[in-house]
């Protein structure tokens, strides 16, 4: 049986570090998804019902989607909220929440229990 000189495992990934490096992939990957494509500043209106109806609108005329329109502007909408985590203030952070729930109503889906 062989023997090993080194009981050591390397890890191929690279490590994160924390910078301008992922800041500039959220935006990239919010600017040329294929998933949608946005309204100018939807994240930044004080409506959340404003916010739901402009991401149906761009799921419904997104040629580029790969899944119905619901699950595209929710997945969207998800993606934002994750990636703006501990920058978004409380006040947004339930406007964004409201968004979510108007999204629901607007595709007749039940919420999640």
């Amino acid at each position: 049986m062989p023997s090993r000189t080194s009981s050591k495992t390397h890890s191929n990934s690279p490590k994160r570090t924390p910078g301008k490096t992922q800041r500039r992939w959220s935006g990239h990957v919010t600017e040329t998804s294929d998933a949608l494509d946005l309204e100018k500043e939807v994240f930044k209106q004080s409506s959340a019902r404003g916010i739901a109806l402009s991401l149906k609108r761009s799921a419904e005329r997104s040629h580029r989607r790969k899944v119905e329109p619901f699950r595209s502007a929710m997945s969207m909408l998800n993606f934002y909220i994750n990636r703006a985590g501990r920058n978004l203030s409380p006040e947004r952070k339930r406007v964004l929440g409201q968004a979510k729930d108007e999204l629901r109503r607007i595709f007749h889906r039940e919420a999640p229990h």
